[in-house]
């Protein structure tokens, strides 16, 4: 846990409800996870919780992909550091959206804890 004992906010996007549960039980120590299981649902979380610094969001859902929640979200809340993660392989549209600086980082399904750890350890605010 951090120094001052106060957890960042995580918000993390997957229409799998077992995924929900799967990553805030790996990530509840550091962080306090909010999860939502669409994109319109993240968009309010967004818009409750001014605080949140991170998103992860899964790339297909059925109504909307994660690129497609993140353009929304971004413009609500343009400085939380972005991130997409996808059972599948990295696609153009994806590695676009890093290019473009929307996405801050792809992870693969099934993720890896470490790997996301250290990159939002890395992303301290």
């Amino acid at each position: 846990m951090n120094q001052n004992s106060i957890k960042r906010k995580l918000l993390y996007v997957d229409d799998e409800i077992l995924n929900l549960y799967l990553f805030r039980d790996y990530f509840k120590n550091d962080f306090d996870v909010i999860v939502a299981q669409s994109g319109e649902e993240a968009i309010e979380e967004l818009q409750e919780n001014e605080d949140i610094q991170f998103v992860i969001s899964d790339m297909r859902m059925p109504e909307m992909t994660g690129l497609e929640f993140i353009t929304k979200a971004k413009a609500i809340r343009p400085n939380i550091v972005y991130c997409i993660l996808t059972g599948y392989d990295l696609t153009p549209e994806i590695q676009t959206a890093i290019i473009e600086k929307r996405v801050a980082r792809y992870f693969s399904k099934p993720f890896d804890p470490t790997e996301i750890g250290s990159f939002l350890s890395a992303g301290k605010k």
